[in-house]
Parts: structure tokens; sequence; C-alpha cells
């Protein structure tokens, strides 16, 4: 079943209600989450990794003693790579699937030209191939365009859709009705597992370019937040719960993304901007360790590559409020 004839070594953790974490191995452990839901001898995948992922999750599969015609569904959160990459090669080994996404997002998976060139832009053509590998398109005829508030009945369990812009435009989050939680991509932002203290989690907002909004993420947070879930499943990463504490520290971490953009909002884009904002972000990281009572190295050292990426977003942000004024 696998994609090679070589052993895949696979970090499959089980989570209650059939609910399974898969690390997709995407620049280090315990980065970049698929989910898998197993009910009823039927199986979805929510995020798909990239497609250096795909080997992994059919051995995922394999490990759970499912066929590749048991997967119902494919859904992705939204289509940036390190959640969607991976999900036209998948869709080739899985006869059943239909893939669920955006209508934003659709086009992007059908013809990911010009998705892929966005991702070039970002970070460099060899970044972007040994990070993503290769995009192959998905067949219209296999797509299922998911607005707000749609909804499936999947074997028997049900699954709905929220409409969540704010990280990206073409960003939805999945209501499990049957395990009462929520996939929410990256619109309920990154808590990563090393961070941990005594059982208790931390969150950080990801404003990544480039359609940071922050009174949208706001609403998207609440609409979230309005579910009342008994647990969020985050694609950075896994299983979060004390769902109240954590959305009330990830509205004041966005209010301090937007404050530290507004600072540099009369400044040009350029390298003064840039590392600025870069540092500003990496001041909010170190300061909410500090508030948290934990590790501000060991805090910096994690969110290494969100920082950067962080400011490119605010940056972004900037730039288009600067292009909606002038219009």
């Amino acid at each position: 079943m696998n994609a090679s004839s070589e052993p895949v070594c696979i970090d499959l953790q089980p989570r209650e209600h059939g609910i399974h974490t898969l690390d997709s191995g995407f620049m280090r452990p315990r980065l970049d989450a698929i989910h898998l839901i197993e009910h009823r001898g039927r199986a979805v995948f929510i995020d798909t990794g990239t497609g250096h992922s795909v080997p992994l999750m059919l051995a995922a599969l394999e490990q759970l003693g499912l066929g590749v015609d048991a997967v119902d569904y494919v859904i992705l959160t939204h289509v940036h790579l390190d959640h969607a990459g991976g999900a036209g090669l998948l869709m080739q080994s899985l006869p059943q699937a239909r893939l669920v996404v955006h209508p934003r997002g659709a086009p992007h998976m059908i013809e990911p030209d010009r998705l892929w060139a966005a991702t070039v832009a970002v970070y460099g053509e060899a970044r972007a191939r040994a990070d993503y590998g290769r995009l192959v398109p998905v067949p219209a005829a296999r797509v299922i365009e998911a607005g707000d508030g749609y909804s499936l009945d999947w074997a028997g369990r049900r699954l709905s859709f929220i409409d969540t812009p704010g990280h990206a435009r073409h960003h939805f989050c999945v209501r499990d009705h049957h395990a009462e939680a929520l996939f929410t991509g990256d619109t309920f932002g990154l808590s990563y597992r090393e961070l941990d203290q005594d059982a208790r989690a931390f969150i950080f907002p990801t404003t990544t370019p480039t359609q940071f909004d922050p009174e949208a993420l706001h609403a998207s947070v609440d609409r979230l937040l309005a579910c009342s879930p008994r647990a969020i499943y985050l694609t950075h990463y896994s299983e979060i719960t004390d769902i109240a504490r954590l959305g009330a520290d990830l509205h004041r971490l966005i209010d301090a993304h937007a404050e530290l953009g507004l600072a540099w909002s009369d400044h040009d884009a350029g390298a003064a901007r840039e590392a600025g904002l870069s540092q500003g972000v990496r001041r909010i990281v170190i300061d909410e360790a500090r508030r948290q009572g934990a590790d501000p190295d060991l805090w910096t050292e994690v969110y290494f590559n969100d920082i950067p990426l962080n400011a490119q977003g605010l940056a972004a942000w900037l730039d288009f409020r600067r292009r909606k004024s002038a219009a």
C-alpha cells in the first residue's frame, strides 16, 4: 500500500472518538499534524501535509487495518501547502475519496499553478521544492466546495463547516459534532507540545503571508469559542483543551501583533521595516513566555521559523491597508 517498498516510520497517536494524530514529517517532529478520523470502518483525512507526507498517510491506513477505498473524504482547512500540498497526490491513491475545500481554495487545488507561484514568491523555488514536493491537480469532478454552514452526514457522524477568515480568506474550520471537537487549521493559532508545562498548553497566533486580517480573525475565533468544543485539534500541533483560557490569550496576542504592525504603518517596505517587525514579533514571543512563567529561550527556539513568517504576514497586511486606503 505504501508509495515505495521501503518501510515507513510513522508517528500515529490515537485520541478520543476515533481521532488519530499523524505527524506529517514536515520540517521537524510535532510541527505539522494530519488528523485521521476513523468511524464505523470508514475514514476521513483532515489536512494532508506536503507531497512528502503521502507515504505516511497510506501507511497510517494500513496500520489501522483500513484500505484505501475506506477513505470517503480528504478535507483541507485551507490551501497553504503545509496543510494541502499532498492533497492531489494522495487523491490519486484513494479511489472513493472526494476533496472538500473552501470555495476560494478549490480553484487552486484544481489548477495549482498560481498557488505554486505564490509559494515560490515567498520561499524561493529550491526551498519550495525541497519542503513541499510536487503539486498534483485534483479533477474538478472530485472536489466539493464547502461554504459556511455546509454539512456532511458521514457514516452517521455529522461534520459541519465554519467560514473562518483572518489567517486566510480560503480557510474554514471543521466541527465534528460526535466528538464535540473542532479542527481549526491555523485559525486558532499554534500550540507546540514542546512548550507544554504540567499538561498546560499555550497558544500563539500565526499571521503568515499573505491574508492576515486581525478584525476578521477575532470574529473567527469568537465563532469557534461559541461552539463550546470539548477539544480543538490544531495542525500545529494537535489536541488542546482549556479552550476558554487559550481563546482569551489568542485574542490578546492577535491585538499585540496588530499593534506592532500599526507601529510600522508609516514606514515604507524595506529592510528596516522587515527587521523591525521581526524583532517586534520576537519580543512578543519573549514577553508571552515570561508572562506564562516559561523559558523565553525555549520559546524563541521553538518559534524560530514562525517569527519571520509572522513578520512577513504583518508586512503584507500593512501593504494591503496602504493599497486599500489609496484606492
